[in-house]
């Protein structure tokens, strides 16, 4: 099952720019135009603080005072994001006193890391044009501290080197300060990112140290994410096979608790026979085997007594292509703690993938080589990812229509004009209404990655054989076009997580349904996507798509967990709490998303 868009489709696939050109751009004196955008930036501000104190009022006085201190909490996020600290001095955007860019990003990354190895760490703050969401205190806490952790235990180091004999003796063992979760690669690109992300956090929420085994095929895609140490899995652990294991494999924890290699008590102090029983269990196995892909093998992950078990066992082998954060919000373990961490539900994946996943300067090349010579000129850049999946395939004609409907439910893309239309007045109406705030150009760059080049074509021709309306300039791009998703290769993966990347330097999106690949491309951007509906049943959906109200990733195959086998879930963790933040997807009504 595949639930990724890897590549895209079209022209023009070869540029002479070095990447120096990116850092020259990066250096350049902004154009006019700066006080009408600032007196705009203005009113919008109080108009942000007013409607953010109407609804802490409305909280504190309806909801009770916990929901008002979260909403006090997501009040301070979108008021650091709006002011100096966080915010963007875009390389193609005019405005003659733009701030400087916080490369940093409000504090989530940690200084001190050679930015020669990772160009993208640092320039990459130059080239998101939104940062919704300022990381809150308790998250850059939990990551500082996180990575003091990892540098201890990361491998070369003589507390990694203990872990491993332990690895080796068949039987985890207390009093080991290092405990791991390691991330094993499953299906596309954007499900990889997607599950590394989730693996990270899980990793976060449970004091380990979290390493990855990579493939060839991802050898050369992301940087070193953590400062003085590496996260690289040695060649020579002693588990063999892991590319091999598979869903069901010996060790998985389900087999496990079946075969009672490993029993998950539940932690009741009143009830002498809970003690007993805990006094008794068999010593924990020396790693357990996660999988949670699509067939979510191990769904009593999610449930708390199982974490317990769970938190017995030093090496944690994960094999997902989810993103199961949504999910983790159900765990009684680790309820408030996230609360904690993202006060705004939907800034999760947001701030966790601009943390963790930095492209190689080989990658960044491609990314910034494109960029400066293709839609650094242009004063709305908006993204189009299309992804085709077998099971709800349509012919292109239909798609290419559903897209072309969809822009005009959405006004999204520019409008063309049709032979009654006077262009004086249309000319008018664009310069009024659809400049979107950046500068007053009218030049607007789209972007369309899709494997295939069909769509980039009837788009281009649309602007071609049709005048806009306001006569804006349009110009239609496509960096590849592979016709076929081949994770396999390195260098298809290479430019996979270029075009994810440009896709998140968009000021808007159109993103596939069910695309992972849309997933990550709207996180990174920081954008609420319109989202293109799956055709199921090979019919073009109706409507065409909807406006997403949150720009997470969806869990499409989340654990379908009864109160019966989670024995704790229903006593501990406030339901309705989970029911207004933990809800069905846009796109697909059989998964979950986090909501604010």
């Amino acid at each position: 099952m595949e639930m990724s868009g890897a590549g895209a489709g079209g022209v023009p696939t070869k540029l002479e720019h070095d990447d120096a050109a990116a850092v020259a751009a990066e250096r350049e004196p902004c154009g006019g135009g700066a006080p009408r955008r600032e007196e705009k930036e203005r009113w919008r501000r109080v108009l942000v603080v007013g409607c953010l104190v109407a609804l802490l009022l409305f909280a504190f006085f309806v909801l009770g005072r916990e929901s008002a201190s979260e909403v006090l909490q997501i009040a301070s996020s979108k008021l650091s994001a709006m002011n100096g600290g966080f915010t963007t001095k875009n390389p193609s955007h005019g405005g003659g006193a733009a701030k400087h860019a916080d490369e940093l990003l409000g504090g989530l990354l940690a200084p001190g890391m050679d930015r020669r190895s990772c160009r993208s760490r640092y320039q990459a703050a130059h080239y998101y044009k939104h940062f919704p969401y300022a990381p809150s205190p308790h998250l850059l806490d939990k990551l500082r501290a996180y990575e003091a952790r990892h540098r201890r235990c990361a491998p070369g180091t003589p507390l990694y080197n203990r872990s491993v004999e332990q690895l080796r003796s068949g039987r985890s063992a207390g009093g080991v300060e290092c405990n791991y979760v390691v991330w094993l690669p499953f299906d596309g690109l954007g499900n990889r990112m997607l599950s590394m992300v989730s693996g990270f956090l899980y990793a976060l929420l449970t004091d380990r140290v979290l390493l990855v085994d990579l493939p060839h095929d991802s050898s050369d895609l992301f940087c070193e994410p953590f400062p003085g140490a590496t996260w690289l899995l040695p060649p020579d652990f002693p588990v063999a096979n892991l590319f091999g294991l598979g869903p069901r494999p010996e060790q998985s924890y389900t087999t496990l608790l079946n075969k009672k290699k490993i029993t998950a008590v539940v932690n009741n102090d009143d009830d002498p026979a809970s003690k007993n029983a805990t006094a008794a269990l068999p010593p924990p196995p020396a790693y357990v085997y996660l999988s949670l892909g699509y067939q979510m093998a191990d769904k009593l992950f999610f449930c708390g007594d199982d974490q317990r078990a769970l938190a017995k066992v030093n090496w944690l082998l994960l094999y997902s292509d989810l993103y199961f954060v949504p999910s983790l919000y159900s765990v009684a373990e680790f309820n408030g703690e996230l609360r904690r961490l993202f006060p705004a539900k939907e800034s999760a994946c947001h701030l966790l993938a601009r943390y963790l996943l930095h492209p190689t300067n080989a990658v960044w090349g491609m990314v910034t080589r494109y960029y400066n010579s293709y839609l650094a000129q242009a004063s709305r850049r908006i993204g189009v990812q299309i992804r085709m999946f077998n099971f709800a395939s349509i012919p292109v004609d239909d798609l290419y229509n559903q897209i072309l409907t969809c822009s005009r439910q959405e006004h999204v893309l520019p409008e063309t004009t049709t032979d009654n239309d006077n262009d004086d007045d249309l000319a008018t109406a664009y310069d009024s209404n659809s400049s979107n705030g950046s500068g007053g150009g009218n030049y607007s760059a789209i972007l369309i990655a899709s494997l295939y080049p069909d769509y980039y074509e009837r788009i281009r021709a649309t602007y071609y054989e049709h005048a806009t309306r306001g006569r804006v300039r349009v110009g239609v791009f496509q960096p590849t076009h592979e016709e076929r998703q081949a994770t396999q290769r390195l260098f298809h993966n290479q430019k996979a997580l270029a075009e994810i990347l440009l896709l998140g330097f968009s000021d808007e999106l159109v993103t596939s349904g069910m695309s992972t690949f849309g997933y990550v491309g709207s996180s990174l951007a920081g954008v609420r996507p319109t989202i293109l509906m799956p055709a199921h049943g090979h019919r073009v959906p109706a409507p065409p798509c909807r406006r997403a109200v949150s720009m997470e990733p969806c869990n499409l195959t989340p654990p379908r967990v009864g109160e019966a086998e989670c024995r704790e879930m229903a006593a501990v963790v406030d339901k309705e709490d989970v029911a207004r933040h933990v809800k069905v997807c846009e796109d697909f009504d059989r998964g979950v998303k986090f909501f604010d």
